[in-house]
């Protein structure tokens, strides 16, 4: 004879349990989960976060490479034809831990460099670049990202050249590319630190700014004189003049400054490099990708 329920009628089933229960339902397709998944969320079975992992997780099966990609043109590479003098103060000054090695140029990539591997040029010994680098991994544009992301951690690989059709470089993609349209975006060790100025100026007199600056603070830096009553922070602005969610490397120009997406997720942009371009005739705006 089975054994009767002996919990308390007080106490609430675990909330893995009620979404268990409100999923019994079977959908017949992809919209009817994402509608039942919704209505989990609006009758708290699920939390923000979680319900944006999900439907990021059924984001992935779906996408392919290419829609996520770093272009060829907005690749960070070293070029092995140069002398270290000359590519350390760029790779401190890019700030990412892997980089792509070319021979001359973008279609002929002979492998990856560790940033870290550098510190060895600081040793006083004899220092080769080419001994340094590790394998570089060639994948299709239309390879699925889910099918990536397995790869990536069979493999322990965390970046990939994309290639074209006909051989050709088109790209490259990082694990953490990948594991963004999941969770969001991620900060590591070389990203932007939270308590950092939300306006930077580098060398060349652009702009990196946090979409979050608020408008006003904006307008003080850099002289400029949107409004803030549509929207409050520069992201929000920016946004609104491409009409849709825009990836990383587009482009748009307004009022006087151009403005290039550097990172975003498929939820929000996070952060932007902002030109000032010289006083037009014609406040057109202008798209890019």
């Amino acid at each position: 004879m089975a054994e009767p329920d002996k919990r308390s009628p007080n106490i609430k089933p675990h909330w893995l349990e009620r979404l268990t229960n409100f999923l019994l339902r079977e959908p017949e397709d992809r919209e009817q989960l994402i509608e039942q998944l919704h209505t989990a969320y609006e009758n708290s079975l699920l939390d923000a976060d979680a319900l944006a992992m999900i439907e990021g997780v059924l984001q992935v099966s779906e996408m392919q490479v290419r829609d996520i990609m770093i272009p060829r043109s907005q690749m960070d590479v070293i070029d092995i034809t140069d002398p270290p003098e000359k590519f350390i103060p760029f790779v401190i000054e890019a700030a990412h831990s892997r980089f792509p090695v070319i021979d001359d140029n973008k279609d002929d990539v002979i492998g990856i460099l560790l940033a870290k591997d550098l510190l060895r040029y600081y040793t006083g010994k004899d220092f080769d670049a080419r001994d340094m680098l590790r394998p570089a991994v060639f994948i299709p544009e239309s390879k699925r990202l889910n099918v990536l992301l397995k790869e990536f951690r069979s493999n322990r690989n965390h970046i990939a050249i994309v290639v074209d059709e006909y051989g050709g470089v088109a790209g490259m993609v990082t694990i953490e590319d990948v594991l963004e349209q999941i969770v969001g975006d991620i900060e590591d060790e070389f990203d932007e630190d939270e308590n950092e100025d939300n306006i930077i100026q580098d060398a060349q007199g652009r702009y990196r700014v946090k979409a979050l600056t608020e408008i006003v603070d904006f307008n003080d830096i850099l002289g400029t004189q949107f409004s803030d009553e549509e929207f409050s922070t520069i992201g929000g602005l920016v946004v609104s003049k491409f009409q849709h969610m825009p990836k990383r490397g587009e482009e748009v120009s307004f009022d006087n400054i151009n403005v290039t997406v550097l990172r975003a997720d498929s939820r929000r942009v996070h952060s932007l490099l902002v030109e000032l371009a010289a006083a037009t005739e014609e406040d057109s705006d202008t798209l890019t990708a």
